[in-house]
């Protein structure tokens, strides 16, 4: 089980750090990723990190978000530096395959709401 917390109300230009918490199973062997959905749109890649610790971002969030996991708490970091309100979604953390796609991930958090104020 996966649970997102960190969401919140930010202007733009601020900044959020969500954590994503697995309990019941390591993540130390799983890709993790975050992916994201504004209302009235499809789920969005935003970053994933292998296993190994490859990583892969979005264009649209490279140079400001940053994915981290601490092995050792079973958690799974996204730092987001100079929020724009483009960045206003439900954010959703996942883990098993290393891809950009959802489906090929099996483990899904419920979701934390980030909201950037213009």
């Amino acid at each position: 089980q996966l649970q997102a917390s960190g969401g919140g109300l930010v202007q733009a230009g601020g900044s959020l750090r969500l954590s994503c918490a697995a309990s019941g199973r390591s993540l130390s062997t799983y890709a993790v990723a975050w992916f994201r959905q504004a209302p009235g749109k499809e789920r969005e890649f935003v970053t994933t990190m292998s296993w190994a610790g490859v990583t892969t971002y979005a264009d649209s969030v490279k140079g400001r978000f940053t994915i981290s996991r601490d092995n050792a708490k079973n958690t799974v970091y996204l730092q987001m530096n100079s929020l724009k309100p483009e960045d206003t979604a439900v954010y959703y953390c996942a883990a098993d395959e290393y891809s950009i796609r959802p489906v090929h991930y099996s483990y899904w958090g419920q979701g934390t709401q980030v909201t950037v104020s213009s």
